[in-house]
């Protein structure tokens, strides 16, 4: 009898160890915000399932046309969204907020906490209870005081949002750089043909600032000083160039570049790559 008490304490102890190690997962590191990247890929207990939304008319791998407006069915005030979710129907969510000043930088279609503060900032405009979820009645005053969002609101080419251009960026053609939103926008003539984000240099390699031109143009380049693939480079002041960084696309902000400017999005480079020239302005500035 004790050798099978033994034994089945054994077992059990077993079966405990195996059930707490399959319950406990990784936090998404999207939970706290908004990440560009992407939140989790599971709502919250607290919010609906994470499919798109009966007003969505995208999917959520694709579709960059308009959604549609209609709120879903469902009782005014049962939540419809809440921090967690991932939907195109947040995506519009923050589409419709960003056109009423409330959400400042580009959909993500993660709710995270930037997007419970720009609801509960809309709902005490609306003189509602600030929850920071989107219930039925919400859902409704939003796209009441909104307009459908266009394809390239629900999408915009940059996730950091566009600056007021540099005076010297106005006129010619320009690659005009900004520290301050983290973008850089290809001007011909004062209009913006293509943005993109970027990142500098660190505190011990800054990014040098001020007026330069593009003196040499590189569509394979590989650092001479660090070894590391430079793509699609256009140098405008010493070693320092304007070129695609595998880095930034894989780490974001949490890394820095040697002096250069990294770009994240391979194509949208490659296209204004091609139509960029020597001599070219370059304006990197605050």
């Amino acid at each position: 009898m004790h050798r099978t008490s033994v034994i089945r304490r054994s077992v059990l102890a077993a079966a405990a160890v195996a059930l707490a190690a399959t319950g406990c997962t990784a936090q998404a590191v999207g939970a706290a915000g908004d990440s560009a990247a992407g939140g989790p890929s599971s709502a919250s207990p607290s919010s609906p399932a994470a499919t798109a939304s009966p007003s969505s008319g995208a999917s959520a791998a694709g579709g960059a046309g308009p959604t549609g407006s209609a709120p879903a069915p469902a009782a005014s005030g049962e939540v419809l969204m809440a921090e967690g979710t991932e939907t195109e129907q947040v995506r519009e969510l923050q589409a419709r907020l960003r056109q009423l000043g409330h959400f400042h930088r580009s959909p993500t279609a993660f709710y995270g906490s930037m997007t419970a503060k720009a609801v509960s900032a809309f709902q005490e405009k609306q003189g509602m209870t600030a929850t920071g979820e989107v219930d039925g009645a919400t859902w409704e005053s939003l796209t009441a005081a909104s307009r459908t969002p266009t394809a390239g609101e629900l999408r915009p080419p940059t996730t950091n949002e566009l600056d007021k251009p540099d005076a010297r960026c106005m006129t010619g053609r320009v690659l005009c750089i900004s520290k301050e939103s983290r973008t850089l926008a290809w001007m011909i003539d004062g209009k913006v043909v293509s943005a993109m984000d970027v990142r500098f240099g660190s505190e011990n390699t800054p990014t040098r600032e001020g007026t330069f031109k593009v003196d040499r143009k590189e569509r394979e380049w590989k650092s001479t000083l660090y070894h590391t693939s430079m793509p699609y480079s256009m140098f405008f002041s010493g070693g320092q160039a304007v070129h695609y960084s595998a880095d930034f696309k894989a780490r974001g902000y949490n890394g820095g570049s040697h002096g250069c400017v990294n770009v994240r999005d391979m194509d949208r480079l490659a296209s204004v790559f091609g139509q960029v020239k020597v001599g070219d302005k370059v304006v990197v500035h605050w």
